[in-house]
């Protein structure tokens, strides 16, 4: 099989060039600085992560709504261990399932999840970390965000077995749009419900997946929350804008119009009229009016943009004359081509688009350790879910 290189591919016409959009590359920017900003947010510090400190143990962890398992690949690489996860959707199951032998899965409605019955009982042995991230389709300023949409208060579910499981750090993702609706309601039902089960001091902060080597703008609102009132690390940024990595990076060895199935590299397949539709598509605009937010052409020498799945209506290739494939999507979200999406095309995408980037999960990861390390070197935790100790040395 012969692979053709980006460098090879036809030129973009002078004329689509000259239509060419402004790449927008600071959606959240205003939201991120005022929480950067927030000076009564003494617990969130950023930590350098470019050289990460070794667990002194195995941390474990629990991921919630866990997908395709774009969390627990990042924090596998950073050193942590999976114990459990929770995923209703049973072909994201088997994606997880089929990457993550090792962990025990659960596949059903996370309201019937019971921590304490399950394989062995959690709840008997320490759980350093539960993360995950509630569906955000209500939140997303992409679509409709309906305040009332049941999906909304999934949260409650994580903080149910959060309270239940007691994990000595919790760590929670979800659009940054979740922090403006309902003028900021929402955020602060979330806040103030960790505070309830014992973790009052959390932090929030909006992280850009492109500034910890990603080739794609994904910014992401993180909550993160301990029960020790130490402070709540987030991973200090790696790359500034200019330096992002660009699309190209990710996907100049990928062949042009040859699927790979065997690597979910695959895409919607076009006729020859469709085809020469999209080749009169300029970088940033859309082959349909009414739906801008698909089949919109990739910037070439820029991150990707945003990636979702939209129905088999991915971004258009930066360069060729078709919507980008599975395992491209998958590369611009750090999933390494080893990892192999369960389900359709169509299916595939679907996880890929929901799924946490695992490079953002694993800088998260490294960033937790340090604090990890210290309440383990310098704490004694006795724990029977009634009461606990915890002394300091």
């Amino acid at each position: 099989m012969q692979n053709i290189q980006l460098s090879l591919f036809s030129k973009i016409k002078e004329d689509i060039i000259k239509k060419q959009k402004k790449a927008k590359l600071g959606r959240y920017e205003r939201i991120k600085r005022e929480l950067d900003a927030n000076n009564y947010d003494t617990s969130k510090i950023f930590v350098d992560v470019a050289s990460p400190v070794n667990p002194m143990i195995n941390y474990t962890f629990v991921d919630l709504f866990c997908g395709a398992g774009g969390m627990t690949q990042g924090l596998l690489t950073a050193g942590f261990k999976p114990v459990a996860s929770v995923e209703v959707n049973p072909v994201a199951s088997e994606t997880y399932t089929r990457n993550f032998q090792e962990c025990h899965h659960f596949c059903g409605d996370i309201e019937t999840f019971n921590p304490k019955n399950w394989q062995g009982d959690l709840l008997s042995t320490e759980v350093h970390l539960v993360v995950g991230g509630p569906p955000c389709q209500g939140f997303s300023v992409a679509g409709k965000r309906n305040p009332e949409d049941n999906r909304n208060r999934l949260f409650q579910e994580f903080i149910r077995i959060v309270a239940e499981i007691r994990p000595w750090y919790v760590v929670m993702e979800n659009v940054p749009g979740i922090l403006t609706i309902k003028n900021g309601a929402v955020k602060k039902a979330i806040c103030d419900a960790f505070a309830a089960i014992g973790y009052p001091h959390i932090s929030i902060a909006i992280l850009e997946s492109a500034d910890y080597g990603l080739p794609q703008i994904r910014p992401r609102a993180i909550f993160i929350a301990n029960r020790f009132g130490k402070s709540n690390p987030y991973p200090k940024a790696q790359l500034a804008m200019e330096n992002y990595k660009p699309i190209e990076s990710a996907i100049f060895d990928l062949p042009a119009y040859t699927p790979i199935p065997e690597i979910n590299h695959q895409w919607t397949r076009h006729s020859q009229e469709y085809m020469e539709r999209l080749a009169k598509v300029p970088p940033g605009g859309s082959l349909y009016e009414t739906y801008v937010d698909a089949f919109k052409r990739q910037y070439p020498g820029k991150p990707s943009m945003t990636i979702k799945e939209n129905h088999g209506g991915t971004h258009i290739h930066p360069y060729l004359n078709r919507v980008i494939s599975a395992r491209e999507m998958a590369r611009f979200q750090t999933f390494p081509d080893s990892f192999i999406f369960a389900g359709s095309m169509k299916k595939a995408m679907w996880q890929i688009g929901n799924a946490v980037p695992p490079r953002l999960a694993e800088c998260i990861g490294y960033a937790l350790i340090p604090n990890l390390n210290a309440i383990a070197s310098s704490t004694q935790v006795v724990v029977n879910h009634c009461e606990e100790k915890i002394v300091f040395d």
